[in-house]
């Protein structure tokens, strides 16, 4: 799969199958649905969930605690729209 692939599969009502869990949250983020997009990474340890994470925050205007999770993912918040930084985050995933 690549962005072209990801981004055409937003237009269906599931996400395909065989999605990593943090894939997935930015599938449903691409859909709009920002609250399953954060409970798929909400309990979940790893830096790249963290990254996805701090991207969601980041959206949500709760700049303290996105910086929190760009910290834990070893990251920095990047200074980029949200919208490169969601398609950079599905292309780094993929």
């Amino acid at each position: 799969m690549n962005i072209d692939t990801f981004n055409e599969s937003l237009k269906q009502n599931l996400p395909p199958i065989g999605l990593t869990v943090q894939q997935e949250a930015l599938w449903y983020d691409g859909k709009g649905d920002w609250e399953h997009a954060h409970d798929l990474v909400n309990d979940l340890d790893d830096r790249q969930s963290a990254h996805v994470h701090a991207y969601l925050h980041r959206k949500e205007g709760d700049l303290w605690n996105a910086d929190y999770w760009y910290r834990r993912a070893g990251r920095q918040r990047p200074d980029v729209t949200l919208e490169e930084e969601w398609t950079a985050l599905v292309n780094l995933l993929l």
